[in-house]
């Protein structure tokens, strides 16, 4: 059957037909063609198929995943519903491909209270999407970073992890202390990596090209001496309290990545994302180039000079690019990907972070942090899978059972199983769409990559057993 065919077949999978396409299994550590059929939501078989009956069907075609899971989206509610709701987020989250969506608790009042993890909840059910919403709780009350949150109370809420993120935890002490409570409740302790001394009043990446664009540097030590002091601490707690854990998300730099590495080779329980922003934009981005990271790059490895060689398509400025951490030096986007794909990262995260225009649409270095990224994250991670730099199967990977195993037992189990709830994204990676804003589900439209056409349509998300997006 034509994978064309078999597209639109998808609509009806749920009724118990039979769809063919290249299955990929990370927790079976399998991938090739095969063959799904779902009824009354559940996985009613899975078949691997031979050689010669699946002949017809490859990678290129209709790829068959279990849902995604991201570890950071920005969903506004409560306090800035102008710029995303729970709803709108998690429709976001559903076209993308993501069955489950960690929030993140920088809202207006911040989910340093169970109350607000009930209202969000509640926001949750009162959508009707069956795309699962995991809260994270505040490390500080009100994320001020002067007093612990009642993280045990947070933690009976049923939060998943800690973060202040927007804002650094920045007294080393309380963010030591932090690190034991949330390991005795069993949770990590997700880390914004910033050391604001450095980064005050920074617009951008500091460099060759900020400092053409006349904008204020932010740079990578101030990045660099956070994740440090992160993992110093980290260490420093294990023998108080061995089930201590830190996850340092959006991690940007070769050098913060390099600290990771460093702490994972010494078994200390560290893990780390990174954004697919960090990953195929670079700084140049700013000054109006449109290519990928590893377009930027001349054949050692060391970065092209946009302004020598053509790369300037866009209006410099664009305050769709503005985003913390910023985006980095094509060698640092390069270095995520290496990251990605020898493990040092363990999951890809969209850091999805949606704005209002008259929020994003201002002076540079007036503009607010964020990309709007949950339903462009596939299409940005299949161009990295085109041009090499990434295998389909880890691609995958990354956003399953990497983020599942940093959530640990309080994330859904990623994988195709037969006589459980389908949990899983169909897509199409013959096809393509044009990012625009009447084609996202987010109401926030601030991404650079509006009017780029990303390969992998997704067809079907199906999140317990339920259709969550049919496109």
């Amino acid at each position: 059957m034509s994978v064309a065919a078999d597209a639109q077949r998808v609509g009806r999978l749920v009724a118990g037909e039979v769809l063919r396409g290249w299955l990929v299994d990370p927790a079976a550590g399998r991938e090739g063609a095969g063959e799904i059929e779902i009824g009354d939501g559940i996985v009613r078989r899975l078949r691997w198929l031979g050689p010669d009956e699946g002949r017809s069907i490859g990678p290129d075609g209709l790829v068959i995943a279990p849902g995604f899971i991201d570890l950071h989206a920005h969903l506004r509610e409560p306090g800035n519903e102008d710029a995303e709701t729970v709803a709108t987020g998690l429709a976001a989250a559903a076209h993308g491909g993501f069955t489950t969506v960690c929030a993140l608790p920088n809202t207006t009042p911040p989910a340093d209270d169970p109350a607000v993890i009930e209202r969000l909840r509640a926001a949750a059910d009162a959508s009707g999407t069956p795309v699962r919403l995991l809260p994270y709780g505040c490390v500080s009350a009100g994320r001020a970073g002067e007093a612990l949150a009642p993280l045990g109370e947070l933690a009976d809420a049923g939060v998943v992890a800690f973060s202040d993120d927007g804002s650094p935890v920045r007294s080393a002490p309380l963010f030591r202390n932090a690190l034991l409570y949330a390991g005795s409740l069993g949770l990590p302790l997700v880390e914004h990596a910033e050391d604001a001394a450095l980064t005050s009043g920074a617009e951008m990446h500091e460099g060759y090209v900020a400092t053409v664009l006349g904008l204020r540097g932010w740079p990578v030590a101030g990045e660099v001496a956070a994740v440090a002091r992160a993992v110093a601490l980290l260490e420093d707690v294990l023998d108080d309290e061995p089930r201590a854990r830190l996850h340092v998300t959006h991690v940007s730099t070769a050098a913060a990545l390099a600290i990771v590495r460093d702490a994972k080779a010494r078994g200390l329980p560290v893990t780390c994302d990174v954004t697919p922003h960090h990953l195929a934009l670079t700084d140049e981005w700013v000054a109006g180039s449109r290519r990928w990271a590893w377009e930027a790059v001349d054949g050692s490895g060391r970065a092209r000079d946009p302004w020598a060689d053509g790369a300037l398509t866009a209006h410099p400025y664009d305050p769709a690019t503005r985003v913390n951490p910023p985006l980095r030096s094509p060698e640092d986007a390069l270095a995520c990907l290496t990251a990605l794909a020898d493990g040092t990262a363990d999951a890809l995260a969209t850091d999805h972070a949606p704005h209002t225009v008259v929020d994003k649409v201002v002076e540079y270095g007036l503009a607010a942090n964020g990309i709007s990224g949950i339903e462009t994250a596939l299409g940005v991670l299949l161009a990295a899978v085109d041009a090499g730099r990434l295998t389909l199967a880890r691609a995958i990977e990354v956003l399953t059972v990497g983020p599942a195993g940093v959530l640990g037992s309080r994330a859904p189990a990623p994988g195709l199983r037969e006589r459980e709830p389908a949990d899983l994204v169909v897509f199409d990676r013959s096809a393509s769409w044009r990012v625009e804003r009447d084609t996202l589900s987010s109401r926030g439209s601030n991404t650079p990559l509006l009017g780029r056409d990303l390969r992998g349509v997704v067809r079907l998300t199906v999140a317990g057993g339920r259709i969550a997006h049919l496109g």
